[in-house]
């Protein structure tokens, strides 16, 4: 009988046996922590995959800016729209401020996914090689921790690229224009006018908001990113009086402002980050000395 037949099947008779189709490492038992990498070249990996995902996605993140800073402070109505959409805003940009102009800020941007990221990686590479992700909770524990101090070493280079990706020509001109002359000219001017803190102005609000986003990020390889601090100077007065005036001049649908970009930018930029981190970290393992492959 067909029943008997079945209960006469042996493992080795089947092709759906152990042999045939092994079970991938990490479904029935957790995977093993991967082998480490030396710190200063993990952090290198880190900021270079991101770096290589922040050229692509640079025009997204001008974009996210000026729709953040249009209207600011002031009633829905109240103002011109020059920036409707996406694809509107990057056309206008592009048309006003050439291709250039989509890539403002591109080198201090570098400067930020290196320093943020390199950072933030690196870290959370050293808690998967101790073993600390493995933990119930250790990866959005150290995925959090991870982002935070990213975050907080690399918060003035997001500063002044916000300052920097909002400049543009008088007719398209959205929020306070600082006029920078340069990335250099840039922290010169805010450490004359504000000294050394005034280069942190906004960690408050970035801390948190990446220790959230890397902690998704980080324990999922998806996205959450980025409602960002911006600094405009006298106009806020830290935190939550930015987050307190921005609802009573522009209703509680202000703090969504530039959020499609934001979600659009960070696709793209989350998977390219993610694949060129962990193409860079395999091709690194297999490159190290006296390891080889196995049967």
């Amino acid at each position: 009988m067909a029943s008997t037949q079945v209960l006469k099947y042996t493992p080795e008779d089947s092709s759906f046996s152990a042999q045939a189709l092994p079970i991938p490492c990490g479904v029935l038992n957790p995977s093993p922590p991967p082998s480490a990498v030396w710190p200063p070249l993990d952090f290198g990996l880190g900021a270079l995959a991101c770096c290589g995902a922040c050229v692509f996605t640079n025009p997204l993140e001008v974009v996210k800016t000026r729709l953040q800073l249009q209207g600011e402070l002031r009633a829905r109505g109240s103002y011109q729209r020059h920036y409707r959409g996406v694809l509107q805003a990057l056309w206008v940009v592009g048309r006003s401020d050439g291709l250039r102009g989509l890539q403002k800020g591109l080198s201090v941007g570098l400067m930020y996914q290196g320093l943020m990221n390199g950072v933030r990686l690196g870290s959370y590479s050293y808690c998967e090689a101790a073993g600390i992700t493995a933990v119930d909770g250790g990866s959005l524990v150290s995925g959090a921790v991870a982002g935070a101090l990213g975050a907080f070493i690399a918060s003035p280079a997001y500063l002044v690229k916000t300052h920097l990706q909002a400049q543009t020509v008088q007719t398209i001109a959205v929020g306070h224009q600082h006029n920078h002359q340069g990335v250099s000219n840039a922290f010169a001017t805010i450490y004359r006018r504000e000294g050394v803190i005034g280069l942190w102005r906004g960690v408050n609000g970035a801390v948190p908001r990446v220790m959230v986003g890397s902690a998704a990020q980080l324990a999922t390889f998806s996205s959450a990113k980025e409602w960002v601090s911006r600094s405009q100077g006298r106009l806020y007065h830290g935190f939550s009086d930015c987050l307190l005036k921005v609802c009573q001049a522009e209703g509680p649908l202000g703090l969504y402002k530039g959020m499609g970009p934001v979600f659009i930018r960070l696709g793209p930029h989350t998977v390219l980050s993610m694949l060129f981190w962990d193409m860079l970290r395999e091709w690194t393992y297999q490159e190290k000395p006296g390891k080889g492959k196995t049967d």
